[in-house]
């Protein structure tokens, strides 16, 4: 067994000559357990909002969706999509289509993004889970409907079930612009609404409205053979990776496959910088907090003058009363991130099982407290961050020590 780590442990949990040296080092101790302690905490709350975040949007979003790689049009009777409806994996393949256009209602205008949907539409997502007026219906048997989002339903004025009908106005894909009669550029038709649904994100509440299928043919120009994307819904059990590779090989780079991540990379990716952009502003405060580390040591090397000298005459150089100091810097790093570690689970603990923080007064957010999901790469990686710099803080004045050699 190496002498170093035992003598560093004696000088940490001995009492020194001067007292402010144990000050010192319970402050440097207890710096580093409230910062680990604040890492693991926000890094650990970040992911709860990103996984609620996800969930709202899952509730709209097909596990995987296929859009062609180049342009718009998306062929159904194509071989290689015809050869998906044989995978064992798969449980719904559903054509959609979305396409730009003017919706009016009561003289208010507002540009929308319709999407278009067949009758399997309820059973690809958790459609049913997100109305918040009136049902999901996009056809009724006499009459075409629509579900749109909260936020351009406000806009409009309008709730479920209203008796007026939504005109909707639909630029023309083909023939030749009449700039004579500008109205004839455009499809018009009347739609009821049904519903209203909430995925409390504006890009779907202020933009989407759902008309079914055959309707988006007609307003789009789109024949029965035509969308412009695939979603498909897996069957219990299966591998979302798995399935988005066997699909992405037999479609080839003709199409996109993308998974739920992918079709909202854009949101992922803003999240990832915010929670690696606070985790590094939390670093720089744990490497101000390492100062105190240094502060201890040199302190604790001034202190120990005497015992580095009698080892010295004992026989031990300076490289081996330099590694006694830097394991007694590790050792308080160490000590400081296991309490701050202890702490940090604790209080996310606390957080995720009783909801100690709210937002707000709890009741006018869609979530009532703040969200935590504890991840263990997250722990290990702080635990290494902080062990790091707690190593490179004793270095520091570690690296200073010299022996004096008599003549």
């Amino acid at each position: 067994m190496r002498i170093e780590p035992h003598i560093a442990w004696r000088y940490l949990v001995a009492k020194k000559r001067r007292n402010a040296i144990n000050i010192v080092s319970g402050v440097s101790c207890l710096a580093v357990a409230v910062v680990t302690a604040a890492m693991i905490c926000v890094l650990s709350v970040m992911n709860g909002f990103g996984e609620a975040v996800e969930q709202m949007f899952s509730q709209l979003d097909a596990e995987l969706r296929i859009t062609p790689a180049t342009g718009k049009v998306l062929a159904l009777d194509d071989e290689r999509i015809r050869s998906l409806y044989t995978m064992s994996d798969i449980a719904l393949i559903a054509p959609t289509i979305e396409e730009s256009a003017l919706i009016e209602f009561h003289g208010r205008q507002v540009p929308a993004l319709l999407k278009g949907v067949d009758t399997t539409y309820r059973q690809l997502t958790a459609i049913d889970s997100i109305i918040i007026d009136g049902d999901y219906a996009v056809w009724d048997g006499a009459f075409e409907r629509c579900v749109m989002g909260v936020g351009l339903a406000n806009t409009l004025g309008i709730s479920a079930h209203f008796i007026s009908p939504i005109h909707i106005y639909a630029p023309k894909r083909t023939g030749r612009v009449n700039m004579l009669r500008p109205d004839e550029n455009f499809h018009s038709k009347g739609i009821f609404i049904a519903g209203v649904f909430a995925v409390n994100q504006t890009n779907y509440d202020d933009t989407y409205m759902l008309i079914s299928l055959p309707l988006a043919q007609e307003l789009f120009e789109y024949t029965d053979l035509q969308a412009t994307a695939l979603e498909l819904k897996l069957k219990p059990g299966a591998s979302v990776r798995q399935v988005q590779r066997a699909v992405r090989a037999t479609l080839g780079t003709d199409y996109t496959v993308l998974n739920r991540y992918e079709q909202q990379a854009d949101f992922y990716r803003i999240q990832m910088i915010e929670k690696w952009l606070t985790a590094l502003l939390l670093v720089f405060i744990l490497l101000i907090a390492s100062f105190n580390i240094i502060s201890s040591l040199s302190m604790l090397i001034l202190d120990k003058s005497e015992d580095i000298r009698l080892l010295s005459i004992m026989g031990a150089n300076e490289q081996m009363i330099r590694r006694i100091f830097l394991y007694e810097g590790w050792l308080i790093s160490a000590t400081g991130a296991g309490i701050g570690t202890l702490l940090g689970v604790l209080l996310c603990g606390l957080q995720q099982h009783f909801g100690l923080l709210k937002l707000g007064n709890g009741t006018n957010y869609v979530l009532s407290a703040y969200p935590v999901s504890i991840h263990p790469t997250d722990v290990l990686l702080v635990l290494a961050v902080v062990l790091a710099l707690g190593a490179l803080a004793a270095w520091i004045p570690a690296r200073k020590i010299t022996l004096t050699r008599n003549p």
